[in-house]
This record gives C-alpha cells, sequence and structure tokens, in this order.
C-alpha cells in the first residue's frame, strides 16, 4: 500500500496543472482509490490478404467476395502481394471495408500486456509532466520521475528513442499505459548485481573504485553494481584513526573479499589482509623484557596503545607509567600524548592472542631511566663482576689443591 501511495503521489506531481485532455490521456484517480484495469479488447479482428498495392492505398482479400482497402502509411514497411495481416474493421464504404492495422495492432496488445510486464514503447513526445510514447497502436505516458533511475536534465534527449519500459496501469477501454523506464531500470541493476555477486568468494582478490567515504570505512565498486564496505579497522596493518588521510574518492584499490552476506547486499572488504602480517615472526624479533622505544598511538583512562612497528601494538597500562600518572576523580590516568616516543620494557608478548604488555618499569618496579634503575643497574654490574672473581678465585684454589697433591 506504501509504494502505491509513493507511485500515486509521483504521478500527481509530475500532472500537476496539465491539461490531461490535451495529450489524449485520462485523469488519475485520487491517492489511495481502486484502480480498475478494464475488460480486454473486443474481438473485432479480421485476417486479410494483400491482394493490390498503389502509391496511397493497400486492397485486401478478407473472404469470399469480401475486400476492405487500407492506407499505405500504416505499414513499415510497404506490404507485398500475398503477404497475411490482421486488420481492424472501422467500417464500409462504397461496398469495401475500411481497414486498420494500427488499431489491430493495439487491440493484439492489449490481450497479451498487463500490469507489471514489460514492453517496447517508442518515445513520441514530451510535455511538462513527463513523456508521451506508443506502445503498438497504444497511448502511454512516463512521469519524469520515472524516466531513469537518477535524474534526467533533458527529456527531450529520449524523443525517438524505443524504450523498454514496465507497465504502472492499464487502461484497456482507453487503449492507455503508464509506464517506468525506471522500474526496468532498477530490475537490470539488480539482475547485474546478483550475476556478479556469482562469482564473487570469500579470499578472492578484487580491484575496486572507491565511491563513498564515511567516518566508519569506505564504499568501493568492485564492478558489476556490487559495493562492498571497507571498514576502517580493514584499511591498513597501521591504526587508520581518519579515512580520509589514507583513501579518497576515485582512487583505486586492490581488496581481498571477507564475507558475503544477504545474498551479496553486505559485503565486507579488507586491504589489510593483502599486506604481511608483523605477528607472523614477532616472537623472532621482540622478547620479554626486552627494552625498546615505541610511539603513542592513543590515549585511554587506562592506558595507552604503543605502536613498535607498523601493525604491532602493545598496551602501556597506566600503572605501569612509574609516575603516578595525572589524577581524573582520584584516578591514575595516562600522562602521555599521541605521537610521543617512549622507552618501554616488554613485559609479554603473546603471539597467539596478539597481546603485547609494555611497562616503563624495570623489572624492580623502578621506572627506566631514573636514578634508582640507573643504581640499581650499577648494583647489578658490581654483583655481577664479583660473582665471576668469586668463582675464578675458587677455581684458583682447586687448581692449586690438586697441583699439591
Amino acid at each position: 500500500m506504501s509504494d502505491e501511495r509513493s507511485l500515486d503521489g509521483e504521478i500527481e506531481a509530475a500532472l500537476e496543472g496539465l491539461n490531461l485532455q490535451d495529450v489524449g490521456l485520462p485523469s488519475m484517480p485520487p491517492a489511495g482509490s481502486k484502480k480498475r484495469s478494464g475488460e480486454k479488447g473486443e474481438k473485432n479482428l479480421q485476417t486479410g490478404t494483400i491482394a493490390g498495392v498503389d502509391k496511397s492505398d493497400v486492397i485486401v482479400d478478407l473472404g469470399p467476395r469480401m475486400q476492405g482497402v487500407i492506407s499505405i502509411d500504416e505499414f513499415d514497411p510497404a506490404p507485398v502481394v500475398g503477404e497475411t495481416y490482421q486488420f481492424s474493421l472501422a467500417g464500409q464504404e462504397d461496398g469495401l471495408w475500411l481497414l486498420s492495422r494500427k488499431e489491430a495492432l493495439a487491440i493484439a496488445a492489449l490481450d497479451e500486456i498487463e500490469v507489471g510486464s514489460n514492453v517496447k514503447a517508442k518515445v513520441t513526445g514530451q510535455n511538462t509532466g513527463g513523456l508521451e510514447l506508443r506502445v503498438a497502436g497504444l497511448r502511454g505516458f512516463m512521469p519524469a520521475s520515472h524516466a531513469a533511475i537518477g535524474r534526467v536534465e533533458d527529456l527531450s534527449s529520449f524523443i525517438g528513442q524505443h524504450l523498454v519500459c514496465e507497465v504502472l496501469e492499464l487502461d484497456r477501454e482507453k487503449k492507455q499505459l503508464l509506464l517506468s523506464r525506471r522500474n526496468v531500470e532498477r530490475q537490470e541493476v539488480e539482475s547485474a548485481r546478483s550475476e556478479a555477486v556469482g562469482t564473487l568468494q570469500p579470499g578472492t582478490t578484487v580491484h575496486g573504485k572507491v565511491t563513498r567515504i564515511e567516518g566508519f570505512g569506505a564504499f568501493v565498486d568492485i564492478g558489476g553494481g556490487v559495493e562492498g564496505l571497507l571498514h576502517v579497522s580493514n584499511i591498513s596493518r597501521k591504526r587508520v584513526e581518519d579515512v580520509n588521510e589514507v583513501l579518497s574518492t576515485g582512487q583505486d584499490v586492490k581488496v581481498m573479499i571477507l564475507d558475503i552476506k544477504e545474498g551479496g547486499r553486505r559485503i565486507g572488504l579488507g586491504m589489510k589482509q593483502l599486506e604481511p602480517d608483523p605477528w607472523d615472526d614477532a616472537v623472532h624479533r621482540f622478547r620479554d623484557d626486552q627494552i625498546v622505544e615505541a610511539t603513542v598511538m592513543k590515549v585511554l583512562d587506562f592506558g595507552a596503545f604503543l605502536e613498535l612497528e607498523p601493525g604491532l601494538e602493545g598496551l602501556l597500562h597506566v600503572s605501569q607509567m612509574g609516575d603516578g600518572g595525572g589524577q581524573r576523580g582520584g584516578r591514575a590516568k595516562p600522562s602521555c600524548t599521541p605521537g610521543e616516543k617512549l622507552t618501554v620494557r616488554i613485559e609479554s608478548i603473546d603471539p597467539m592472542e596478539r597481546r603485547i604488555s609494555l611497562s616503563m618499569l624495570d623489572s624492580r618496579g623502578v621506572k627506566l631511566g631514573s636514578e634508582e634503575a640507573a643504581g640499581a643497574a650499577e648494583i647489578d654490574d658490581v654483583l655481577r663482576e664479583s660473582s665471576q672473581q668469586i668463582g675464578t678465585n675458587l677455581g684458583n684454589l682447586f687448581k692449586k689443591a690438586l697441583g699439591d697433591e
């Protein structure tokens, strides 16, 4: 019902201020009223054979001692003697039946056409509300809004063209049609989209063009009228805060099909999946207790995410910053800022969970780079040196004892 009301509204808007009698079309019923398609055309058709042709008229044999005449203008191309056609009987004059080929075509068409079916129509003219068309002798009207999916600035460009249109309404008695080219285009787009989706599989790589950018990602046309969503989290191994910084409308991209849902109406795409995964060999390049320099990427209440290298981030919890952080409502908060470089210690690295825990404290809980940490390091060196000396002295004593024996 809502679609019918929407259509009625479009038609009324298209016909506003237009005298329908001038274009030979009936007034449209008010919105929400019942429309009647009428009865099928009367069967006043007669089969005849071309008996003679001159410059202006064609003589037709309709049966024993029964002939008719028709203007040659109703044929395209001109008929040939012996050909058979169907004609409509329009009356008699001087013993000859007056025939109509166009009327016969219109009657035959009425028996075949139904609301919702597609027909081929020729655009014959334009008025303020839309286009005038002919369908096998039937008059048709198309509101401007139904000429195409998008807005058409110059309707006159359609004049003389043959268009495949959907029948929206049919008045059999007056032999008139209400047509839509827009609906046919939508059918064509949907058919092409379905065909294109049928060739896609998750995991395959395709080329596309960025059509629209949003805060959560970008829409990419991957061909055949099919669009997919490239979510911001799947654009790069690096953290992307602003999509516009890495993508632009019209840009050609190479993407991977991640998933296909709802019959292809929702397609997930990815670019980072085509990049090397830094987690694959992370344990060979980083280890527990290793001191590294990392860049602050994002700061939250509970800590900060630091990038060790593109695509490899770790969490520095506020409790591991060593200076108590600032205060927010009596609670500690991170004291670092995005872009800042910090020296941190890797507490643990878990490639399976893709987690790295970082700390600005050494193994004793003292902040890295502080005097306490430096003093502790000197003590460690002295203890390590003393341990080596004690081991050496004990070794010499054992050697001496053994030599004396």
